[in-house]
């Protein structure tokens, strides 16, 4: 028995309801990014915290227009994290009619999971990973072969650099989400990911390298808990197959 919409829409009726997702995600967007404009200041306070509790309380800017783009980098990048939920509702309604209610419901916790999951990377490396960074980048200034080192950090350079922690972070603690995903799709299986776990600690270690500067304690960071959060994605798996296979072996029993 079918418990997909009946429903067989044409390719464009399909067009016309990617296109009406698309303009909700934008409209999120835009009305998320405008608010944030307005609070962009405050916004910027926020994420210099980090580096005046470091003992740096001097940035520089040395564009025309530096100050602006800063307003609006900061904006644009508070509105994604923002509008976030609202895209990812977005795309579950486009893609939901074309599921089974069994694949609904096995999907749908994934989709809870996720703003929760990018959420604490994204706190980790605000509280933790950012901090302990830029403690021992910062360390280098002093006296230097009889002259005075001092760090002035250009304002967009640390932008750019808190972002890629809270964004790297964020996407990285994802990773429980894509395996079970991957699993639940039948790309790849629990003994195949559980057989390849020295490849995934390489492979942790490899994109820590990546996302953060090259200090041991803040590639440990994020690699660490890269490693953990893969161990406990081969658990959720086990247990996700483990019931899948229980509910299996009911019906086939009941039928």
């Amino acid at each position: 028995m079918r418990d997909i919409d009946d429903t067989q829409a044409p390719l464009l009726e399909h067009l016309v309801e990617l296109r009406r997702r698309l303009l909700w995600s934008l409209a999120a967007l835009v009305i998320a990014f405008g608010g944030c404009l307005y609070f962009a200041r405050k916004i910027f306070a926020v994420l210099v915290a980090p580096l005046k509790a470091a003992g740096q309380v001097t940035v520089i800017n040395t564009q025309v227009f530096g100050g602006f783009l800063v307003e609006i980098k900061i904006a644009f990048f508070a509105a994604l994290m923002i509008a976030f939920p609202v895209i990812a509702n977005q795309l579950w309604q486009f893609i939901a009619p074309g599921l089974y209610k069994k694949e609904k419901q096995a999907l749908f916790p994934f989709l809870l999971a996720t703003p929760v999951l990018f959420i604490a990377g994204a706190c980790m490396a605000y509280f933790v990973a950012i901090p302990v960074a830029l403690k021992f980048l910062l360390s280098f200034q002093g006296e230097l072969g009889g002259v005075t080192q001092q760090a002035l950090p250009d304002v967009n350079d640390y932008l750019k650099f808190v972002m890629q922690f809270i964004f790297g972070f964020g996407l990285s603690f994802l990773l429980p989400i894509l395996l079970m995903l991957l699993e639940h799709a039948g790309i790849v299986t629990y003994e195949q990911l559980k057989g390849a776990w020295r490849y995934a600690v390489v492979g942790a270690f490899a994109l820590s390298a990546v996302l953060t500067p090259p200090d041991v304690g803040s590639q440990l960071l994020l690699a660490v808990p890269l490693v953990l959060l893969y161990f406990l994605a081969l658990v959720a798996i086990r247990f996700t197959r483990s019931r899948r296979d229980r509910a299996a072996a009911s019906e086939a029993a009941s039928s």
